[in-house]
């Protein structure tokens, strides 16, 4: 006897080919009925026999579309029904769990075919796309996920189009971006339209020149990565000094010409999500100005038809990055750089997403930025929230997070909260996101730090509001991502985080749940001569150490740092605007201005990312080091560790060997304060966080001694350990405070 059964699947769901799915695999089931958009989930209508309903809905999570993610399948019996077949029918808006938003997704192979077919009408076409790729977040204005909601639908598909959109048999059925030469979107490059625009860019950059590319979610500009002088053009453009470049490539053959590349990170670059993938660099093809010495190079696949295009063209490797200038926002709409042209198309973009860039830990891998291709990022909270919130994050990474119940979404990117430019970038995301996803926040969960302009947007919004201690955040994110029930000893380091005595911290050692901590052991102190200017300046921060820092070892202090003068020193002595840090960036900094690698920052983490390049490929014990206890605390005297390794440089110790000497010290002192810890609490579940945690040195080594002392440690994967994962964490304690209450 036939029966109804109403079947609601959530997850991503939409945008991703999940109905033409669902309509193949009833077909063969033999199930008749209907599949609809609900909101942000789908609604099934389903009518058979009992075996051939259950084989069908075990079906729904086996054989679904690669970029879909089934998180729920709820099943309920409804009246029978009698349909003659099963059909995609309108779709509904509906309330209830928090939707989630569809990431764009890079070329299928499919239509990548398609694109380099002569015979297929598509052929050369920048903007071909399926039910397996193309756009989805940058282009959606409303959910249910439906043609008439995007952007695509300023174009009225011709008949060709839409017969193939009517198709249940085909891999278009249903594809909302649909499109070909004669109804779709055009390019458009100085003047020329359609298809002369994009030989026209081709030449320019074949002849060393910069031109603006309009990519999914914003402008990016590129040029010929092989050409010093276009690279160099390209730095003077966008004002970027030294910070490494990404690069395209046409293919894996070519990553592997470029990287050094694991089975892994292969998988990873040929990922629907195609991200900017932090590997290893090979000598040799790549331009000097890409990198300036570093010792990784971002690579990535083509993510779009375009972008394919101009690649098989080209035939060289491409700097490809944003269209904007130092943390300012991505550009959607126009590009005020002066480049050789840009390279333009008619259909508009929504949601500003940069690409999204992961980097491989060993035995897995970790997002540094969350993008395009991995954002919205849906999650779930370990305790729902008890009312919706949105957690705004901190103030360099911004990215913000929404909440309602179990459910979470994670936004993209947007940049540093230090301009208004970019805080009305970040105003904006946080409004399209609230009305996408339908949420309307009754909490809004901040940083400790009155300064960030994320915390002033907190009290702005005139909600109640729940301060999250920047580093509890941090640990809780990596928890939350993981499902940890807690307690957990949370390892926090970073640059800067204001704690809850009023200093500043980043090198932490707390006992966590996600409603509140208990701070266990910390790095030492050291005051920072001129603040903000001894983050800029790594020779300042390591003369605030070994002239100012709290230790037991007193000893002269060098003549040799450029930073260096009677007045920093009185300064540092006096205490007269030296705020004081326990942070593990500055001890990072300090240390590489020693070694002589890095007296300036001219971007965020150079100096520590100078040390691991020197570091990488040597092994070496680690320096001197001490561990106290002080007001209750265990601190790591860090001046003691500085000290041996100016000791060891007077010695003639080679500087790449003292740097890995310096990497193997504090991984050693973080397993030690960690047993310490776990003697005093009983608690042995570790989770690692903060950006210093991107040094991927330091990260596996610390990683794999956690483990071999007997440890289960965590890392952020998913959700970045800088501060782009701070919202996360945020909404996590958010949502249990709220819960308590």
């Amino acid at each position: 006897m036939d029966a109804t059964w109403r079947i609601e699947v959530r997850g991503i769901v939409q945008g991703v080919g999940f109905r033409p799915f669902v309509h193949r695999l009833a077909h063969r089931a033999g199930i008749r009925g209907t599949v609809r958009n609900a909101g942000g989930h789908v609604v099934i209508d389903a009518t058979g026999t009992r075996p051939r309903l259950e084989e069908f809905v075990s079906g729904l999570r086996r054989g679904r579309p690669e970029a879909a993610k089934v998180d729920e399948v709820r099943v309920s019996t409804v009246p029978a029904d009698d349909p003659a077949g099963f059909f995609i029918v309108d779709s509904c808006t509906a309330g209830g769990t928090l939707p989630q938003i569809p990431p764009d997704l890079a070329t299928c192979a499919g239509c990548l075919r398609e694109l380099f077919d002569p015979a297929d009408r598509r052929y050369r076409y920048p903007f071909v796309n399926c039910t397996a790729c193309g756009p989805r977040a940058t282009i959606i204005e409303a959910l249910p996920y439906d043609r008439e909601r995007t952007t695509m639908r300023d174009f009225s598909m011709c008949r060709a189009c839409a017969a193939e959109y009517h198709d249940p048999a085909d891999r278009r059925f249903h594809a909302e971006p649909i499109a070909c030469p004669r109804c779709g979107p055009r390019l458009s490059f100085l003047g020329t339209t359609g298809d002369a625009a994009l030989p026209a860019a081709v030449s320019v950059i074949a002849e060393g020149g910069v031109v603006a590319v309009k990519g999914l979610g914003g402008f990016q500009l590129v040029c010929d990565a092989t050409s010093e002088d276009a690279v160099t053009r390209l730095r003077s453009l966008k004002a970027r000094e030294l910070k490494p470049l990404a690069v395209m490539v046409r293919d894996l053959t070519t990553a592997c010409v470029i990287a050094e590349l694991s089975d892994d990170d292969l998988r990873v670059l040929s990922s629907p999500s195609a991200p900017i993938l932090l590997a290893p660099r090979h000598r040799g093809i790549l331009a000097t100005g890409v990198g300036h010495g570093l010792p990784d190079v971002g690579v990535f696949l083509p993510t779009t038809p375009l972008h394919h295009l101009l690649l098989d063209d080209l035939r060289r490797p491409l700097v490809v990055t944003s269209a904007n200038v130092g943390g300012s926002p991505m550009p959607i709409e126009a590009v005020v750089l002066e480049t050789d042209g840009v390279l333009g198309h008619d259909r508009r973009i929504l949601g500003r997403y940069d690409d999204s860039v992961v980097r491989s830990l060993g035995r897995r891998a970790t997002t540094i930025r969350s993008g395009r291709g991995l954002a919205p990022l849906p999650l779930e909270l370990p305790i729902p929230t008890s009312r919706p919130l949105l957690a705004v994050g901190a103030q360099l990474k911004s990215t913000f997070t929404l909440a309602d119940g179990e459910r979470a979404v994670v936004g993209p990117h947007i940049g540093d909260l230090e301009d208004a430019e970019t805080l009305e970038a970040f105003q904006d995301a946080v409004d399209r996101a609230q009305a996408v996803h339908g949420v309307r926040p009754e909490l809004i969960a901040h940083d400790l730090h009155p300064g960030y302009l994320s915390t002033q947007l907190a009290h702005a919004s005139g909600k109640p509001r729940i301060a999250v201690q920047h580093h509890h955040a941090h640990v809780a994110a990596v928890a939350a991502e993981h499902g940890l029930p807690g307690p957990f000893l949370g390892v926090a380091y970073d640059g800067l985080g204001l704690g809850d005595d009023g200093t500043f911290w980043g090198g932490e050692l707390l006992l966590a749940d996600y409603v509140g901590y208990r701070r266990l052991a910390r790095f030492s102190h050291a005051p920072m001569p001129g603040g903000a200017a001894a983050v800029r300046r790594p020779g300042r921060m390591a003369l605030g150490y070994l002239v100012g820092g709290e230790t037991a070892v007193r000893k002269p202090s060098p003549q040799r740092l450029a930073a260096d003068s009677p007045s920093l020193r009185r300064m540092i002595e006096q205490r007269v605007n030296c705020p004081v840090a326990s942070s593990a960036g500055r001890l990072f900094d300090a240390a590489s201005a020693l070694l002589g690698l890095c007296e300036v920052n001219s971007f965020e983490g150079e100096a520590a990312l100078r040390l691991e390049n020197a570091a990488t490929g040597h092994n070496a014990e680690p320096l001197a080091w001490r561990l106290e206890r002080r007001d209750g605390l265990w601190v790591y005297d860090g001046v003691a560790t500085l000290h041996d390794l100016l000791a060891a440089r007077d010695d003639g110790e080679p500087v790449g060997r003292i740097a890995a000497a310096f990497h193997a010290t504090v991984a050693a002192v973080t397993v030690l304060m960690c047993e310490h810890a776990a003697t005093e609490t009983g608690v042995s579940t570790v989770c690692l966080s903060g950006g210093v945690f991107q040094n991927r040195l330091l990260a596996v080594d610390v990683l794999d001694r956690l483990e071999a002392a007997g440890f289960d440690a965590y890392i952020g994967e998913r959700v970045p350990v800088n501060d782009a994962g701070i919202s996360f964490g945020q909404a996590a304690v958010a949502a249990a405070r709220s819960s308590c209450a």
